[in-house]
């Protein structure tokens, strides 16, 4: 089997310390043989911390020249995921984008339907779905045991995580705060216990009282006066048969824990929480709680890239797909509109 040629694009943290580890701990199937960024010396240090044999500044060169990329792994900002990703396509490349999508639905939409014009794979790194814990899950829906779901709360809060780095609080750049960032996690998860599908009634609120206020912060203190997104989102999503998600995802809030990622998920024969994994049915005419002391932590990243590369060569694989990132993006973008009325 030929070894694929993958292209980093966008020379940050995540591409140092996510994808890149684990595309080589994955050699026998992909080589990685460039970085690009805008940035030239920025390029150059990461290829040569990952002994990546080329780095580029623009793009247009990367593609052109004789060691072209069979796939890219777009590590941009959010407003800069559809242009990069759309020449990607265009050059006959595999994609696997960071999240969110885009910073439209539009922009999702035309990244999907390219994609599939193109013949080619198109992917968004929404790795929390690879937990050893969401599997489980997932295979306990398929196999009947919680019977019908009607309702799913959905939480990725931090107390006071705002970045105190980066472009996290700078509308133009991210596209939004937490939704984008954070809440696009849980919000995949719960979307993909209900077959990805559109909500038909959005009603949601967004504040940013705490990362306007400024405060203690607890990944770095954030500029409160150039905060331009919300620090806290809340929505509920109501399906044409029946079935609800209640979504919290949060920057800042003033609540106990300093991180909150779960699911609680409410089914006709049993429910289930996330984190850590555990079932609460009847048995034999008795109330029952099922828990799963021995589930092992698995390397999400490099799971997800590994269901990426499956996707590329055709085979089965549970990655966020082209068309599950334009149904989150539009969702996304509802779900801001609704906040604004």
């Amino acid at each position: 089997m030929s070894i694929l040629k993958a292209a980093i694009i966008g020379g940050g943290h995540i591409a140092d310390q996510n994808h890149i580890p684990a595309l080589k701990n994955l050699s026998d199937q992909v080589e990685v043989t460039a970085v690009c960024s805008r940035d030239l010396q920025k390029a150059k240090a990461l290829a040569d911390k990952h002994q990546i044999p080329f780095a580029y500044d623009h793009a247009e060169e990367m593609f052109g020249s004789q060691n072209k990329p069979d796939l890219i792994i777009n590590c941009t900002a959010n407003h800069l995921h559809y242009p990069f990703t759309m020449q990607a396509l265009e050059n006959g490349c595999h994609v696997l984008c960071e999240k969110p999508p885009a910073i439209t639905a539009a922009q999702a939409r035309e990244m999907a339907d390219f994609a599939k014009m193109k013949g080619k794979v198109l992917a968004y790194n929404l790795q929390l779905r690879q937990t050893q814990e969401y599997t489980l899950l997932k295979k306990c829906l398929e196999s009947g045991q919680l019977g019908e779901i009607y309702h799913i709360k959905a939480d990725f809060v931090r107390r006071r995580g705002i970045p105190g780095w980066g472009n996290f609080t700078n509308k133009e750049i991210q596209g939004g705060g937490a939704l984008m960032d954070l809440g696009v996690h849980i919000l995949d998860l719960a979307l993909g216990l209900l077959d990805y599908r559109m909500p038909d009634r959005i009603t949601a609120n967004t504040y940013d009282f705490i990362g306007k206020a400024g405060g203690k912060g607890l990944m770095g203190n954030w500029n409160a006066e150039s905060f331009e997104v919300e620090d806290a989102c809340f929505a509920h999503l109501s399906f044409p048969d029946n079935v609800s998600i209640m979504l919290s995802t949060t920057f800042a809030l003033n609540t106990k824990s300093e991180k909150n990622v779960n699911l609680q998920v409410f089914g006709t024969l049993a429910g289930a929480v996330l984190n850590p994994f555990s079932m609460y049915t009847e048995i034999a005419g008795e109330l029952a709680n099922i828990e799963f002391p021995h589930l092992q932590e698995t390397d999400i990243q490099l799971a997800n890239t590994t269901a990426f590369l499956d996707a590329c060569k055709g085979k089965a694989s549970n990655i966020c797909n082209a068309e599950q990132g334009a149904i989150l993006q539009a969702i996304v973008e509802k779900i801001y509109q609704s906040a604004q009325r």
